[in-house]
């Protein structure tokens, strides 16, 4: 598996790509996000792991540009800023995952192993999912609504994709941040609420069939 390391501390930047060699990952690094950006033109890679705070391009705005061009390349996000509010915006941004700083290695290879076998696992599922007249493309990363094309951010579009695998089961919040973002919050985190609500407005409010359902005190579920 090829990975690459997007982090301007040397000595951060040495430490995780020595302990990633060490378990048989082939890294490249960058120490920017303007040579990181060029690298991702030129080569692909199976993850990223993006510290946010760089010298030139942050990691929010390389998220942004690699889901605008179509790049859905998993990516681990890292940054000392971990409140909720940061978080939001890292994974609006398009990162799969958030790992705050300081952390173990151990952590950090947790991450990135749950990223890689998450995406396998999701290359192998049928092509289309629909609930209703909502379709969900998986190979195009794409979704439509009777004849209307929705646009959706990568965490978005992970989150609808969860609800519509298990469509008609009632999901609790804690599922869907262990299977959507493989991030151990705070249980009282708003972040799962935050995401429904954008989902709602895209999926649901201009439809007069609604499809993401509240159970109260229970979780949410996509159903017709």
């Amino acid at each position: 598996m090829k990975l690459l390391i997007v982090e301007d501390q040397p000595t951060l930047l040495s430490a995780i790509c020595r302990g990633l060699t060490e378990k048989n990952y082939q890294v490249s690094a960058a120490p920017d996000g303007t040579t990181a950006l060029e690298m991702l033109e030129h080569h692909h890679f199976d993850a990223i792991v993006l510290d946010v705070m760089l010298p030139d391009i942050n990691g929010l705005e390389i998220c942004r540009r690699l889901r605008a061009s179509g790049n859905f390349t998993p990516i681990l996000m890292l940054t000392a800023l971990g409140s909720t509010e940061n978080i939001v915006a890292g994974l609006q941004a398009g990162a799969d995952d958030y790992l705050p700083k300081p952390f173990k290695f151990a952590e950090l290879e947790a991450r990135v192993m749950s990223l890689l076998r998450r995406a396998g696992q999701e290359h192998k599922q049928s092509e289309i999912l629909s609930v209703d007249d909502l379709e969900i493309n998986l190979k195009s990363k794409s979704v439509r609504r009777g004849e209307d094309d929705i646009s959706l951010t990568a965490k978005e579009f992970r989150l609808l994709h969860y609800l519509a695998r298990h469509h008609g089961m009632i999901l609790s919040r804690e599922q869907i941040l262990d299977h959507v973002w493989d991030i151990n919050f705070d249980m009282n985190t708003n972040v799962v609420d935050v995401y429904i609500n954008y989902l709602r407005k895209k999926i649901d409010k201009p439809y007069a069939n609604k499809l993401i359902h509240t159970s109260k005190g229970m979780g949410y579920t996509l159903k017709s």
